[in-house]
């Protein structure tokens, strides 16, 4: 006669082909995983430019970022339609093409991204030019004071002043967490300020204007610091 299978404590034995199966369904699980959050981030994207109320910057993102839009819809530019234009009080105003940018010097700064709301997303890696090579091919006026930042949504606006615009640690960043930065997160390019608050970092920027005074930005006039230092930043002036 067979043996019979011997019980356990917790009940019936576990076959080994359920074993397998359930072995088999967790690394397809993990395998896929990747995919499942390219997804999902790619639904929340999408679903926060048709959102006036907010409310998908509430929904949960294994990836750590949130989604938002001040506009209702925002258009999409890449490699044949994305102008960077630097002009205000400089010697030499130009428009750069997204070919451009990539071929200048990158510079590669990793760093917290923390944003008022709460959300955190620790040792996230952007590349890309620093803000201080463009100023300076661009050519500051002597009365030239901070940097006003417009943004090809239409209605986002940053601003910084020139010593701040002018750290090693501020980039026009083409690529976030070592790939090309996607429309969601504010692609193709966008601002990073990485000692400051996620929202001076203005996402699809499209103009560098070096202003006599500083221009508050979106949030500021709605309230936010001008200076969006986070608490544990160097305030001091770490130049280019």
């Amino acid at each position: 006669m067979a043996e019979r299978p011997r019980r356990n404590a917790d009940g019936a034995p576990v076959g080994r082909r359920a074993m397998l199966g359930m072995l088999a369904a967790g690394a397809a699980g993990l395998a896929a995983a990747p995919y499942l959050q390219r997804g999902w981030e790619g639904f929340l994207g999408a679903a926060s430019q048709v959102d006036a109320t907010g409310l998908t910057g509430l929904l949960p993102n294994p990836g750590g970022f949130r989604y938002y839009s001040v506009v209702g819809s925002v258009p999409r530019k890449h490699e044949t339609n994305y102008e960077l234009r630097i002009d205000g009080l400089v010697d030499r105003p130009k428009t750069y093409t997204l070919p451009e940018l990539r071929a200048m010097r990158q510079t590669r700064v990793v760093a917290d991204v923390l944003c008022t709301d709460g959300w955190r997303v620790d040792d996230t890696p952007f590349t890309g030019v620093k803000l201080a090579d463009l100023l300076d091919a661009a050519g500051v006026r002597s009365e030239g004071a901070a940097i006003r930042f417009s943004c090809f949504d239409g209605a986002y606006t940053e601003s910084l002043t020139l010593e701040q615009a002018r750290r090693s640690d501020v980039l026009v960043a083409l690529n976030m967490q070592d790939k090309p930065i996607t429309h969601e997160h504010g692609g193709p390019v966008r601002l990073f300020v990485a000692p400051m608050y996620f929202y001076k970092s203005a996402k699809w920027l499209s103009g560098i204007t070096v202003t006599d005074k500083v221009v508050p930005g979106f949030w500021e006039e709605r309230g936010y610091a001008v200076d969006g230092w986070l608490d544990d930043a160097d305030r001091g002036n770490e130049a280019a």
